[in-house]
């Protein structure tokens, strides 16, 4: 059996007298799918915030492909192989999206203050973006700016952002929030032709999504685990279904 790509180590996180993670455990495999669900509350962002490093936890350790990574800043967990996204987009609305695929490919490379003069010249450079936003059905948008982008272009978006630089683990926070329909099924397609390129952590209330990405899920309540297993074993949870699938 393959070493965990990340385990979270008794991971815990106080705001005040508010406990939000309490003794988080688990680990993901390599290739795979593993998803965080509870209700609103149970403290799910704080939990991807303190493995990609925006938080600094109160006890708890990071283990990231088989190295403590609990100390280093988001930006050396970075470049380890982490990459996330956020509940909210983060995009710039004047910007294009090749723009914005060119600037995080040179971020990547150190090189994001050269920005406007090396996307005029670096041929390479114009060649990846363009091949990212081809395998993202971004092509056609490529010089639209942000701004104009219907929703579901610009969860695309930050997904392409988010793999450009081939992670390898892929932190996603909520990235069907506001989708509708047949923009959540067109994402699911998406995430389902990445499974197994790299490790993804999802944290998602589609449960639709969950039961049909995920190899492996976590139960966050009250910020601790209240149960874990695969989706056959999380749907006949007695547990689970009284406390969030609001089943009896």
């Amino acid at each position: 059996m393959s070493a965990p790509v990340l385990e979270a180590r008794g991971l815990t996180k106080s705001f005040g007298g508010v406990r939000a993670t309490r003794e988080v455990s688990f680990a993901i495999a390599p290739g795979t799918v593993h998803a965080i669900i509870g209700p609103n509350g149970a403290g799910k962002t704080t939990l991807i915030a303190q493995l990609f490093g925006e938080l600094a936890s109160d006890a708890g350790r990071v283990v990231f492909e088989g190295r403590d990574i609990t100390h280093l800043p988001p930006h050396r967990r970075a470049r380890a192989g982490l990459s996330r996204s956020f509940q909210t987009t983060t995009l710039a609305p004047d910007m294009t999206v090749a723009d914005h695929i060119a600037l995080r490919l040179l971020a990547e490379r150190g090189h994001a203050f050269r920005f406007v003069k090396a996307t005029a010249r670096d041929e390479a450079l114009l060649a990846q973006t363009a091949d990212v936003l081809a395998a993202h059905g971004l092509a056609e948008r490529a010089h639209v700016p942000v701004a104009d982008l219907s929703h579901g272009e610009q969860r695309a978006l930050e997904l392409a952002l988010a793999i450009a630089v081939a992670p390898k683990l892929l932190l996603l926070d909520e990235p069907m929030a506001g989708l509708g329909p047949g923009e959540g099924h067109a994402f699911i397609d998406r995430l389902s032709a990445l499974k197994g390129r790299f490790a993804i952590l999802l944290v998602e209330h589609d449960m639709g999504a969950v039961f049909e990405l995920a190899d492996t899920i976590t139960v966050l309540v009250e910020g601790a685990v209240a149960a874990a297993g695969t989706p056959a074993e999380i749907r006949a949870d007695p547990h689970v279904k009284r406390i969030y699938l609001g089943e009896e």
